[in-house]
């Protein structure tokens, strides 16, 4: 399924996911930090930093990222134009480029990228098929430089059903407890929609690791919400 047609080109429903993320998405904040504290550790005393962040959204995550860290620039890549202007309201300032373009463009070779030191993408590769998405890691891999490093935040699909149904019923409490909407209505629309297409966690480590990433490993995981990736 392109982009074009999937659920994230209506503006009115990437709008409510933006304005409501915390509510929606399990320990959100926690994930975040994660991020920053790998890119502190790996990344934060090198002089200059490029990154990518693939999928940027409404830009939360590179916005973030800046906050604390002066050493780099940025290029936010989306196919949603709405989403890419949510971006540029977030962040301004010349460290910062935006790319509108989805996956299947990026490796279409509609866009000659330039190398990174660090590439991170947060819910956003799980659209893909699983064929994709090692397009798309073998793609990260190409486009950084050496000991770079990238870092995936996404949803992934549980090893069993037995696991699964604990890990939803989590996710359900943690937004019923956050008052937004109805959590069981949530997963339902998760697991309906057919613009997800998670994979289990193992299978992308092992996808990182046969396309030559080092220290490929979770660095967090609560239930269906892992950070993982890979250095080079």
């Amino acid at each position: 399924m392109s982009y074009k047609d999937s659920m994230w080109a209506d503006p009115e429903f990437s709008d409510n996911y933006a304005n409501n993320a915390d509510s929606i998405i399990l320990e959100r904040r926690k994930l975040i930090e994660v991020l920053k504290s790998f890119y502190g550790h790996f990344m934060a005393e090198r002089g200059h930093v490029d990154v990518l962040d693939l999928g940027c959204g409404d830009g939360t995550l590179s916005y973030e990222l800046m906050k604390e860290f002066p050493n780099f620039s940025a290029m936010l890549l989306d196919g949603s134009e709405d989403m890419l202007k949510k971006a540029k309201e977030r962040i301004h300032g010349s460290r910062v480029e935006f790319v509108n373009a989805s996956f299947q463009e990026v490796l279409g070779g509609k866009f000659d990228l330039p190398e990174f030191d660090f590439i991170f993408s947060s819910l956003a590769i799980h659209h893909l098929e699983t064929e994709e998405k090692e397009d798309l890691y073998a793609y990260i891999r190409d486009s950084l430089r050496q000991e770079g490093a990238f870092v995936n935040i996404d949803v992934v699909l549980p090893p069993s059903e037995d696991l699964e149904k604990w890990y939803l019923e989590v996710w359900r409490e943690w937004v019923d407890d956050s008052g937004f909407e109805d959590g069981l209505e949530l997963i339902n629309r998760y697991k309906g929609n057919q613009d997800n297409k998670p994979d289990t966690l193992q299978r992308q480590l092992d996808m990182l690791n046969r396309l030559g990433f080092k220290d490929a490993d979770c660095y967090y995981k609560n239930g269906i919400f892992a950070v993982f990736g890979g250095r080079k």
